[in-house]
């Protein structure tokens, strides 16, 4: 039976990006640290991002995971970037190929509902995330875009961070949107891990690309992802750690503390200032839910400046980075380039 709604109308209201720098909430985040519950650890959270933004010498690393640039985040980790308060980004794929760069192509993500027939949708190829549309057929043209990229580069292996860099100058070839995550971290030279990478649009059109080049092909290295993150680290050794969701950019990124050690640096210290909005629960010994206090057992994450903030995404993130970013101890920070560093080291290795 034909639906009695059009594709049209299901994709007709765009989801909207939060820009934190409209709106100052440093007094109301103020008042929630003499409150109690989530509201307080999240008081607490805000201040210690507010305080790797005071500390220049530690590199802030982002960890993404979850459908967040889908659901309207975009801007806020733009605005991040763009003013130094982040240094090193580890994600899933999904917020990088499918969602970032998928509007920077010119695509968008659309509101919805859950309740709805999702037989309807599959009909109209309509992907929902939860509450959110996406043009299915949109996508296939970010898969086929990923492949193109692929096409164009020299055969051999390469990490995410590597192929991501390829996407922005790909963006910029062909005059798509540069407000785009992928576009401003290349401008800031802030390197983009996605250590799963092919768990995303980008392996459709790597898997066509391998499909058509049996012989030689570009390949993503992940071991060379851990290799230049554990890098960063042993270059930069007091670190911070902001992290949205858990999954793999989580254990990743606190696992550097124990590769560089694993490389023979002893002395590297484990990460000063960590910070996780997640709503797992730790009793089900899960990585996406274990404390960071858990984390401190393994030598990865420092205890005196550690928070746990158990929330959704959408609503704690805005409100830990506007606090950052309107406390405004970013002001004077140095983009670090790490992407140049790892260039350059690549060269003479």
């Amino acid at each position: 039976m034909a639906s009695a709604i059009t594709k049209k109308e299901l994709l007709s209201e765009q989801v909207k990006h939060i820009d934190i720098k409209e709106t100052n909430i440093v007094p109301l985040i103020d008042q929630m640290a003499d409150t109690a519950f989530q509201a307080r650890n999240l008081a607490r959270a805000a201040s210690i991002v507010d305080r790797m933004q005071k500390d220049h010498e530690c590199a802030v690393i982002l960890t993404l995971a979850g459908s967040l640039i889908s659901s309207g985040l975009k801007q806020v980790i733009i605005d991040m970037i763009d003013n130094n308060m982040v240094d090193a980004i580890v994600s899933t794929g999904a917020n990088i190929v499918d969602q970032d760069f998928f509007e920077a192509l010119g695509f968008r993500h659309y509101k919805g509902t859950p309740f709805i027939d999702d037989a309807i949708l599959r009909d109209m190829h309509v992907d929902r995330i939860y509450d959110t549309y996406i043009d299915e057929d949109d996508l296939r043209v970010c898969d086929e875009t990923t492949g193109k990229i692929a096409d164009s580069m020299a055969h051999g292996a390469y990490s995410s961070r590597e192929f991501i860099v390829e996407m922005a100058r790909y963006i910029e070839a062909n005059g798509h949107d540069r407000n785009s995550i992928v576009y401003k971290a290349y401008e800031k030279g802030v390197p983009i891990f996605c250590p799963a990478f092919s768990d995303c649009s980008a392996g459709f059109g790597l898997v066509h690309h391998q499909w058509n080049n049996p012989g030689s092909h570009v390949s993503i290295d992940s071991v060379k992802d851990f290799r230049e993150l554990t890098r960063i680290k042993i270059e930069n050794d007091r670190t911070g750690i902001f992290m949205i969701g858990g999954g793999v950019p989580k254990n990743f990124t606190q696992d550097i503390v124990v590769a560089a050690e694993v490389l023979g640096y002893e002395d590297v210290s484990m990460h000063t200032y960590a910070v996780q909005i997640t709503v797992a629960d730790e009793r089900d010994g899960a990585l996406s839910g274990s404390t960071l206090k858990e984390a401190s057992s393994w030598g990865k994450v420092d205890t005196v400046f550690e928070q746990m903030v158990f929330a959704e995404a959408t609503i704690a993130m805005p409100l830990i980075a506007g606090y950052a970013y309107h406390r405004r101890s970013w002001e004077g920070r140095k983009a670090k380039n790490f992407n140049e560093m790892l260039d350059r080291q690549q060269v003479t290795a």
